[in-house]
């Protein structure tokens, strides 16, 4: 099932905070995306009824399995493009903004054989290294 790009945003923003072992809040989910409260509450509610997130009561938020699958699709396109880019000498900072984009609108497709080159080129690299 195909999600918006917005949802997909927050949920790896919230595996990205959780990575660090420190419960996540909504104000956390603020700071970070530097975005209003109110519309990190509505989307928390959207995430929450679709599935993808828990919130206990003190607040916390948890990425449910199907919650944490998206979001570690993500992330991995992410940084995979991102490092990707910046090896064929875009600045860190356009590769990061266009990975962000480019992440959401990548077919699954496109997105195996992209990864699928960059691991039979550094396969190669390595055994010639290693020959």
């Amino acid at each position: 099932m195909k999600i918006q790009e917005s949802a997909e945003n927050y949920l790896e923003t919230i595996l990205m905070l959780s990575r660090n072992n420190t419960p996540v809040r909504s104000i956390d989910i603020v700071n970070e995306l530097d975005f209003t409260k109110p519309s990190v509450s509505v989307a928390m509610k959207n995430l929450r009824s679709d599935g993808y997130v828990t919130v206990d009561d003190d607040g916390y938020i948890t990425l449910t399995e199907s919650g944490r699958a998206i979001a570690e699709s993500m992330y991995e396109r992410h940084v995979l493009i991102s490092d990707w880019l910046i090896f064929l000498g875009v600045d860190k900072k356009t590769a990061v903004n266009d990975a962000c984009r480019i992440e959401h609108v990548i077919s699954e497709d496109s997105f195996k054989a992209i990864k699928g080159h960059i691991e039979n080129w550094k396969r190669e690299v390595y055994a010639k290294r290693n020959a």
